[in-house]
């Protein structure tokens, strides 16, 4: 197995691409399933179509979905932070992709991302697992 760690900052963007730093490492492996996973309360990820701005698409549907008051129970940090930890409901903490050849076996269009809507804390750690047979 090889294991590896992204640091990402999300201070300016909500939804960020980790195609190309998730495709370098797995280059050159074979064949295999490569986990990627998040481990932050208020992160997700998903695999999806960034392009004609789907990502800006997807952060106004979670607007509406987990809007950003203090409605919520669980209330430190900015107003609306109880939204934050909802999120991993919705958009799962890990997603699993074949690898052949090195390659991730993603469609055309698909592309991973990190999402992250908490302000509070804009440092996020993105773990990477790759299993070969």
């Amino acid at each position: 197995m090889k294991t590896g760690q992204l640091s990402i900052d999300t201070a300016t963007r909500k939804v960020v691409d980790l195609s190309e730093a998730v495709r370098a490492f797995c280059a050159r492996e074979g064949d295999g399933l490569l986990n990627v996973f998040v481990p932050h309360s208020t992160a997700g990820l998903a695999i999806m179509e960034l392009g004609s701005r789907s990502d800006a698409d997807l952060e106004a549907v979670l607007d509406t979905l987990l809007p950003r008051d203090d409605r919520y129970l669980h209330a430190h940090g900015t107003s609306g932070h109880g939204a934050d930890h909802l999120l991993p409901a919705f958009l799962a903490p890990s997603i699993t992709i074949p690898v052949t050849g090195g390659r991730l076996m993603l469609g055309t269009w698909q592309s991973v991302v990190l999402v992250d809507l908490n302000v509070d804390n804009p440092t996020r750690q993105v773990q990477l697992s790759l299993l070969t047979g």
